[in-house]
């Protein structure tokens, strides 16, 4: 008797002893502080202000139709955004379902059985035939003592609201990006403008140059560079027309339909600088509300979520199960007192050994929460510096911009100046002509820092989360997503 119970107690304190734990798993990860990150230097020619949601319309302040009906075909026929609302659909249906395991489970049943025995075995009931009906109602409800279900839900929920503000953020990259293409598209033209006219005046220099050749007044040598002219200003001229089948191509795609519909797509109106500038007074907040920021921070919040979650499952459980109904064999009455049963059964679990299943979890959780936060950072990191950046570009083409002005001015004088010696009988029509050339290259370059400072403009609306001016509306998600913000979603585990 005294060795059973050495035994029994050395079972149960190994028992015990591998109860299974939590002890010694957490998550490393830590979200930045947006605050930490110094900008103060690199937007010194901004003043910030506090802002609520970019204006999910932002393209409409451009005031150009065409590019008004583009995005709107876009938002409506592109595919992408069909397989961003059905992420946003399904993350729905899981939170639905998370939500579902928490409540209680009602059941009601109903059978009607006849059983035929063997004549081989005794008889039962009546002879050999054996007829039963019934009705249950069974019940079912885990009572969440520790809250896991719960976590879990909210860990669903979170997933729900970050494939919501990624489907708002799909549909700002693709507006973005028609812009963008609309902008390509508006230069692509001006390009083409610039290659004609080069193209007509290195024709004209050559007329001029073959007369000059067959009079004796210049060489073969000055011919054959006016050749290689008009051979150079004929390939520019193809590279501009590509640019223009390119720039429709890529429309068609964004606009999710075949070439054929950026050949009815009308030349742009070039926008003009002012609409597109960055202004003097730039909403700071317009920044921590970019979908792909605010969808980052619920995928932190729906980690940790998920790691309150996993970390109940090493605590004691319970559940209640009841039934109840009628049952009745043969012919007999169903619905009478003596047909009744019921049973009710509640049962505490607690896990013992599971063989590390339940570690192994939450490990995996504390590694995923770990991967968002290090995506939260990363996107974070990568907005902060995306705004600067693109408005240190602006600055500086900014100034390209005004230089590029001063010598554009300077070429149309030249031009003008050697229009007026060729009038005046001074100078020739072939040094004019030369002449021309410097102000088609200036122009030239004009429209390619007009183009650029228009793309950059479009790229630093994308990444303060669409457009400068704010709007009092959060973008069609949840209302918990938009009134998220970084100090209330983003906890710091240790």
């Amino acid at each position: 008797m005294r060795v059973h119970l050495i035994a029994a107690a050395v079972g149960m304190t190994l028992a015990l002893a591998g109860c299974a734990s939590s002890g010694g798993l957490h998550p490393d990860g830590a979200p930045i502080d947006p605050n930490s990150l110094a900008v103060t230097h690199t937007l010194a020619n901004v003043t910030v202000s506090p802002a609520a949601w970019p204006k999910a319309d932002w393209w409409t302040s451009l005031g150009d139709s065409q590019l008004n009906a583009l995005i709107a075909e876009a938002l409506h026929d592109n595919p992408s955004l069909a397989e961003a609302d059905a992420r946003a659909r399904l993350a729905q249906s899981e939170a639905s379902q998370a939500d579902a395991n928490r409540k209680p489970e009602v059941d009601v049943g109903g059978s009607v059985a006849e059983f035929r025995a063997p004549t081989t075995l005794p008889p039962i009931g009546n002879g050999h035939n054996l007829a039963a009906k019934y009705v249950d109602a069974s019940f079912k409800w885990d009572l969440d003592l520790w809250g896991g279900q719960r976590a879990a839900w909210e860990a669903a929920l979170g997933q729900q609201r970050s494939a919501e503000v990624d489907a708002h953020a799909a549909r700002i990259e693709l507006s973005t990006n028609v812009a963008r293409a609309y902008v390509q598209l508006g230069y692509a033209y001006a390009q083409q403008d610039v290659a004609s006219a080069e193209l007509e005046r290195a024709t004209d220099a050559q007329k001029l140059t073959r007369q000059r050749v067959a009079a004796g007044i210049d060489s073969q040598v000055v011919l054959k560079q006016s050749d290689s002219e008009v051979a150079s200003a004929q390939g520019q001229k193809a590279q501009a027309d590509r640019a223009i089948d390119a720039a429709r191509s890529a429309l068609s795609v964004l606009l999710g339909k075949g070439p054929d519909r950026g050949l009815t797509i009308g030349r742009p109106q070039l926008l003009p600088p002012g609409v597109l500038a960055v202004p003097s007074d730039l909403p700071v907040e317009l920044l921590g509300h970019r979908a792909d920021l605010v969808a980052a921070r619920w995928r932190v919040e729906a980690a940790d979520k998920s790691i309150d979650a996993a970390k109940t499952q090493f605590l004691p459980n319970v559940n209640i199960t009841a039934i109840a109904g009628l049952v009745a064999a043969g012919g007999g009455n169903l619905f009478q007192a003596k047909s009744r049963f019921y049973a009710v059964s509640p049962a505490i679990s607690l896990p013992i050994f599971d063989g590390g299943r339940r570690r192994a979890d939450l490990n995996g959780k504390d590694a995923q929460y770990d991967l968002a936060v290090a995506q939260y950072n990363d996107t974070l990191v990568r907005a902060v510096n995306e705004v600067c950046d693109d408005n240190d570009a602006l600055s500086s083409l900014q100034v390209q911009i005004d230089a590029q002005q001063r010598a554009f001015d300077a070429a149309n004088d030249a031009w003008k100046l050697a229009e007026q010696r060729y009038k005046a009988g001074i100078g020739s029509y072939l040094e004019a002509l030369s002449v021309r050339q410097e102000l088609l290259i200036a122009q030239d370059r004009m429209a390619t820092l007009h183009a650029e400072q228009a793309d950059y403009s479009v790229q630093i609306i994308q990444a303060l989360g669409g457009g400068y001016s704010p709007s009092q509306a959060a973008p069609n998600v949840s209302t918990a997503a938009a009134d998220a913000n970084s100090s209330s979603l983003i906890h710091h585990r240790s």
